[in-house]
């Protein structure tokens, strides 16, 4: 069973930094794109990121392209996500996962973790 774990997450002032970490213990994730969503409450979920398997291509959500940076060390078998210059309104529960691809495609994943929630505040 694939089983996403992110972690990373916790409480912090506005304009402050997070970097969130995806892994997946027992399974290899060298050729899959990871996509990051997240979830803000009484909002739709909104894909923030996607790398794709390898690293060779990074997308970002228009709106959050200059505050992220996606990467992954396959070595370690975990992706990262680095958040920057956070607001209130990325307070959100931020999830990773895959569609099983290994190019971005703008899907959603078929499978993701728990998530970890991010709270900043102002």
């Amino acid at each position: 069973q694939v089983q996403f774990v992110e972690s990373g997450g916790g409480l912090v002032q506005s304009g402050g930094s997070l970097r969130l970490a995806c892994t997946v213990p027992g399974f290899t994730l060298d050729y899959y794109s990871i996509t990051w969503f997240r979830q803000a409450p009484g909002k739709d979920r909104e894909i923030v990121s996607c790398i794709s398997g390898q690293g060779g291509r990074i997308d970002y959500a228009e709106s959050l392209k200059d505050r992220l940076a996606a990467s992954r060390d396959d070595a370690k078998n975990t992706a990262y996500l680095q958040m920057n210059s956070l607001r209130p309104e990325d307070t959100a529960i931020y999830y990773c996962g895959t569609d099983f691809g290994t190019n971005c495609r703008g899907v959603w994943p078929e499978v993701w973790g728990q998530g970890t929630q991010v709270t900043v505040s102002s």
